[in-house]
């Protein structure tokens, strides 16, 4: 049994059950008692009744059996003489040296209940025995017992709604902690606030916050891991670039030579560019511990840094880049989005052919703001537009890449709690990629 309410429940079980047996026991013998000395005293009072017509000098012969018309039960009388036991009037099925008192007997097939009273009558000793049968008291037993049952039975299950209800209440700050725990965002590793948990929770958060901060420990080694990889990969990789422009300005006039170093000069390139992707990948992989560094930025400032090498890749192409900038806030990384506006220019740029144009627009809009970059190439059938969002998923395999672009543009925006979608272009023809934040 794993759950702590059933246990709870069923430790308290047994024992309200066993209060409540042993409760009801206690109660009927309590109720019952009264009512059976009160027909024994009934039943006494009839045998003296007629110890005192058979004391009074009435004649034995008249004496009748006592009871009431309605009375259910049956009752029967018995005179006799002490020394020998002889009937002098009554029944002879009563029987006869029960002594003084009350007692149980048979007659028949019938229970019966004895009073017997001893007397001086007529100058001899005498015992007047009255016998009633015990169909009244039954009944009076059994309306006692189906009361205390009916009775037992609402105090058990109000005792068991009670305890369930006790037991809800006391698991509530468990509820309550695992709420907490639910509302987390992946990334989120603060540590709980032991003041606002029970003493006996204290422990359980203890230990979870000692593993949060041994979390946001990797998390933090793994940043550093990330920030030294890309500054002993990126800073080899630019100084071969520089070289290689250097030497193909060596061997100008030498095709081969040219031709080796053009080949070289393109791998390095390609290098690169999947270095950072990669890099860029991992930075902004949900889940990562990004969300402290979050701050108030405007896209549009965002979009203005990172122009300029576009700037430049689009006028080679004969491209015409163009910038639709309004204020955008958003509450971001700048770095990442940085990635993500790097990623999605460069997609336009690479998919759209010589002579095409591209468009970047920011805007603020009624809850939310929207980074759009429209571009005039093929455009992206709608079967495949949610596909374009996974790794390595390139679709038109003539143009170069590695099929990343477009997942860190996933991964960033995830993060940032945006939505990534792909739209047909309003004017251009091609593809119309947005990025929706929340504002």
């Amino acid at each position: 049994m794993n759950s702590i309410r059933l246990r709870l429940l069923a430790w308290l079980f047994g024992p309200i059950l066993l209060f409540n047996f042993a409760a009801a026991a206690l109660t009927y013998v309590l109720a019952w008692t009264p009512a059976q000395l009160a027909f024994d005293q009934a039943l006494e009072g009839s045998a003296a009744a007629l110890a005192r017509q058979a004391a009074g000098g009435a004649s034995l012969a008249t004496l009748a059996a006592p009871g009431e018309a309605d009375d259910p039960d049956t009752t029967w009388f018995a005179v006799r003489r002490e020394q020998d036991g002889a009937l002098l009037a009554g029944a002879a099925a009563v029987p006869a040296g029960l002594g003084q008192g009350v007692h149980d007997a048979r007659i028949g097939l019938d229970p019966v209940r004895f009073a017997s009273r001893r007397l001086a009558a007529h100058g001899e000793l005498l015992v007047v025995t009255v016998a009633k049968t015990v169909r009244q008291r039954q009944q009076v037993k059994r309306a006692i017992a189906r009361a205390l049952v009916l009775l037992e039975i609402a105090f058990t299950l109000g005792l068991a709604g009670l305890a369930w209800f006790s037991i809800g209440n006391g698991l509530a700050p468990l509820a309550r902690l695992r709420s907490a725990l639910n509302r987390r965002e992946r990334a989120e590793l603060s540590p709980l606030d032991p003041a606002a948990t029970p003493t006996e929770l204290a422990p359980v958060v203890g230990a979870f916050n000692s593993l949060l901060e041994r979390l946001d420990a990797s998390a933090s080694a793994q940043d550093a891991f990330l920030a030294d990889v890309a500054h002993q990969l990126r800073t080899p990789l630019a100084g071969a670039k520089l070289q290689l422009e250097w030497l193909a300005g060596r061997h100008a006039g030498d095709a081969a030579s040219r031709h080796a170093l053009g080949l070289m000069a393109q791998a390095n390139e390609r290098m690169i560019r999947q270095t950072n992707q990669l890099l860029a990948l991992a930075r902004a992989e949900p889940g990562r511990a990004i969300k402290a560094r979050f701050a108030p930025l405007d896209l549009a400032d965002v979009v203005a840094e990172s122009v300029q090498v576009f700037v430049n890749q689009a006028a080679e192409r004969r491209i015409d880049l163009g910038f639709e900038l309004a204020p955008a806030p958003v509450m971001g990384e700048r770095f990442m989005l940085r990635d993500l506006v790097d990623n999605l220019v460069d997609n336009a740029l690479r998919y759209t052919p010589a002579g095409g144009s591209v468009t970047v627009r920011t805007r603020k809009h009624a809850g939310a703001t929207t980074l759009e970059v429209e571009d005039s190439g093929p455009g992206i059938p709608v079967t495949q537009r949610a596909s374009v969002f996974q790794r390595h998923v390139r679709l038109d395999q003539q143009t170069s890449g590695s099929g990343l672009g477009l997942a860190i543009v996933r991964d960033i925006a995830q993060v940032h709690g945006a939505s990534a979608t792909v739209a047909d272009a309003g004017t251009h023809g091609g593809a119309l990629f947005v990025v929706t934040f929340p504002t």
